[in-house]
């Protein structure tokens, strides 16, 4: 089997172009407890790290939810099959997919997977793998293997630099930390995740690993995750296309026992969503080539679905994107996008405002409308499009950001 490095550098010759006008001043980092982080450079990537390997102190549970594409990677596939809720060991390699690698791709796991469980003394079934990168190409698995031997306590790592290692595209690494307060018992809650294009609910070419320091049931975790996924991770949109590789993870690391009774449970599933919609508008921030973000609330739909529905449709439109790259409030656009989805609306009730200028309403352009003011608006980096359908109490927000050239760029020189 040859040796792949995914190609090339993802971020080829226009790497110095693709910083994030969104990219945070300062990232917190530390190093957690209870677990191990160890990142290399295993030849994925030319130079960068581009292989995460994190060790849990003992068997922790964990609650996964992956992408709901027909053409999964490898180590979906991998994952599902025999991972049962436990973990010892987090395999993550960024470079190489092992997508629609077919069988092979999933030896390539068994092999990497069964010497780590050597080294590491635990079950195959306790150990998740992720990749993330070019489709199609296969990969040796010594090049993970290898790395294996250099695993001992002068090497741990911190949680920035574990964030770093996953990268592709990623013009910044992606963490965030929050500190709770449960029974007079402090912890953390911690996660990091990386994307930056082919984003799109279920879930985005995206990778998210989250961690919370105190004993929880993989039953709670379950539904910590639930509750949160649709507002969060699956209300963002860069270019509407579906990962064969999304995933994403949810931890309990600590040895805190904790009552989580009604009340705690409930603080601690906010602190969670904050987590989660934080690292999720950091994707969107740093979506390939962006100079805006675009935040479309769609109010009063007769069902949630609807209101899904519609924000999706707005915020997924090459036009209304590339109006809002060129700031051009071009509301046309998005009556244009509402209607595409067949919903059952009453044109004439709909209003649209952009942030809060209204630019249309009663089924015509608005009387109210101020251009200057508009104008002014649409050079802001956040753009705020609110459709009210005034047809019931049903709402949804959807993150997504502009279609510019720099997006171009980077997608046709992807492999080449």
């Amino acid at each position: 089997m040859k040796n792949i490095s995914s190609t090339k550098e993802f971020r080829l010759k226009y790497a110095n172009k693709m910083i994030s006008i969104f990219k945070p001043k300062k990232i917190k980092d530390f190093n957690p407890s209870g677990l191990n982080i160890y990142t290399f450079n295993a030849g994925f990537k030319k130079k960068d790290k581009d292989l995460l390997l994190i060790i849990f102190d003992k068997i922790v549970n964990v609650c996964c939810v992956y992408s709901k594409t027909s053409t999964p990677s490898a180590p979906i596939i991998w994952d599902k099959k025999n991972n049962k809720g436990k973990a010892k060991a987090l395999v993550v390699n960024a470079g190489n997919a092992n997508a629609h690698t077919g069988k092979e791709g999933l030896k390539i796991i068994d092999k990497y997977v069964k010497a780590l469980t050597k080294k590491i003394k635990c079950k195959s079934n306790e150990v998740l793998v992720s990749s993330t990168g070019v489709i199609g190409e296969k990969f040796n698995p010594n090049l993970i293997i290898d790395k294996f031997r250099k695993i001992n306590s002068k090497n741990k790592d911190s949680l920035l630099e574990s964030a770093k290692a996953i990268m592709t595209t990623d013009t910044f690494p992606k963490v965030s930390i929050k500190n709770i307060n449960l029974d007079n018992q402090s912890f953390k809650i911690y996660g990091i995740a990386k994307g930056s294009g082919m984003i799109q609910p279920n879930m985005g070419t995206m990778l998210v690993y989250i961690f919370i320091e105190c004993e929880i049931s993989k039953q709670l975790i379950n539904r910590l995750l639930k509750n949160n996924l649709d507002n969060t991770f699956n209300s963002i949109t860069v270019d509407s296309d579906t990962s064969t590789s999304d995933t994403l993870m949810m931890f309990s690391v600590g040895n805190k026992n904790i009552n989580l009774n009604k009340k705690n449970f409930k603080i601690l599933n906010n602190k969670i969503y904050e987590l989660m919609h934080d690292l999720s508008l950091q994707v969107i921030k740093d979506g390939e080539g962006v100079s805006k973000l675009i935040r479309v609330n769609v109010l009063n739909a007769r069902s949630k679905n609807q209101a899904n529905k519609i924000a999706f449709s707005i915020a997924n439109s090459p036009l209304v994107k590339t109006a809002v790259a060129g700031e051009d409030a071009n509301w046309g656009r998005v009556i244009m996008a509402i209607g595409k989805t067949e919903e059952n609306i009453n044109q004439n009730k709909i209003i649209v405002l952009f942030g809060n200028n209204v630019v249309c309403e009663n089924g015509s352009i608005s009387k109210k409308i101020n251009i200057r003011k508009l104008n002014n608006y649409m050079k802001n980096k956040t753009i705020e499009i609110n459709v009210k359908l005034n047809l019931g109490k049903y709402f949804h927000t959807v993150h997504g950001n502009d279609l510019t050239f720099e997006y171009l760029k980077i997608n046709a020189d992807y492999r080449s």
